[in-house]
């Protein structure tokens, strides 16, 4: 069996004392019951006292049940209780104002907590120096008022850091689902790029291979190679996504798949797409994450994709462009300007990536006729 963390073994006992009954009503009944009787048995037993000395007893500790609900009321009520007895009977232990006092500093706020501090010490001070106690007695008192007003600190710092670890696994807990939430938008982003991207790019090399089979061989088996490659690449993209998901399955030290896309793939990416990409780059380049770089690789897929599927053109121009602040990305070509929407998640996609890493992306209409997509990312 494995050993408990130091949360758990206080979660355990304070589980293991609300089972037995020492917290909510039917505790404060049993300490306040036990707190009575450890009062009122000297006051009763062997010599029975006056009757009105043993009511004094019990006012002085009967109260605590309510300790929970008044704390400084009821100490007060104890404690007059209390010091009013000592004149005509001494007990063992003043137990109900040590009750009282023990749940002041456990339950209540700080000032009260502060406050009760020199009217503990006046009260205590005066119900032993009018009878006259030596200063034996006085160290007495002196240790057990504070030992109960350390124990009452106590529960409320241990109460206090349960409740601490309590929401910090809370928090933890959301922040996990969140993230595979995300993990899972992602994965699913990548799926669409990838399949869209490769199936749209086999069905239009598929449909050119009949056409040139017969009139240009050489060209012929060009297409046939592209769609086989096409088909390879996306099959090891998806296997990597795929080996992802089982990450817990795979031994550690090992990958989990092909590295992620990065700005050095567009220029092959361009010339898979089977259209006539002009790619220009402006600016230095600046040293970013691989994660936006696999970001703005899958935004420009999309977009060659959608051009391919609605433009009916093959002049695409792909410019990035760097700043100090931000990396710009423009996929634009000469087509109809709209383009249907047709109900998938192509630009939702783009958006999506593009506002993970603080962007944005805006696409419709380019000013020179045609459809323009932008992506602007800031760079630290």
């Amino acid at each position: 069996m494995s050993a408990a963390t130091p949360s758990e073994g206080r979660a355990r006992g304070a589980r293991t004392l609300r089972t037995a009954g020492f917290s909510g009503p039917r505790g404060d009944a049993a300490i306040a019951a036990l707190t009575t009787a450890a009062t009122l048995g000297p006051l009763l037993v062997p010599d029975p006292k006056a009757w009105w000395i043993v009511g004094l007893g019990a006012l002085a500790s009967a109260p605590v049940y309510w300790r929970r609900r008044a704390p400084m009321a009821v100490a007060l009520l104890v404690g007059a209780a209390m010091t009013v007895m000592v004149f005509w009977e001494k007990p063992f232990l003043p137990f109900g104002p040590l009750v009282a006092v023990y749940t002041i500093a456990d339950v209540s706020p700080r000032w009260k907590r502060l406050a009760a501090i020199p009217a503990v010490a006046v009260i205590v001070g005066v119900s032993l120096a009018l009878p006259g106690e030596d200063s034996e007695i006085f160290r007495l008192m002196g240790t057990a008022f504070v030992a109960a007003y350390a124990l009452g600190t106590s529960a409320r710092a241990s109460r206090s850091r349960t409740a601490e670890l309590a929401e910090r696994a809370r928090r933890r807990e959301q922040e996990h689902i969140a993230a595979a939430a995300e993990e899972r938008a992602r994965i699913a982003r990548d799926m669409h790029d990838i399949i869209t991207h490769a199936v749209g790019l086999m069905v239009v090399q598929a449909e050119a291979g009949p056409v040139v089979v017969r009139s240009d061989a050489p060209r012929a088996e060009a297409v046939f190679d592209a769609i086989a490659d096409t088909g390879r690449g996306a099959l090891t993209e998806l296997r990597g996504l795929l080996t992802a998901l089982r990450a817990s399955a795979v031994p550690a030290g090992e990958g989990l798949g092909p590295a992620q896309p990065s700005l050095d793939g567009l220029a092959s990416l361009a010339a898979r797409s089977g259209l006539d990409v002009a790619i220009t780059v402006e600016g230095e380049r600046r040293r970013t994450s691989g994660s936006l770089e696999a970001a703005v690789y899958r935004i420009v897929q999309e977009a060659l994709t959608n051009v391919r599927k609605h433009a009916g053109v093959r002049d695409v121009r792909l410019h990035l462009r760097w700043t100090a602040r931000e990396l710009l990305v423009e996929i634009a070509d000469d087509g109809g300007g709209s383009r249907p929407d047709g109900g998938g998640y192509g630009l939702i996609g783009m958006r999506e990536r593009a506002t993970a890493y603080g962007g944005t992306l805006t696409a419709g209409p380019g000013q020179d006729g045609g459809f323009l997509v932008r992506a602007a990312f800031p760079l630290e």
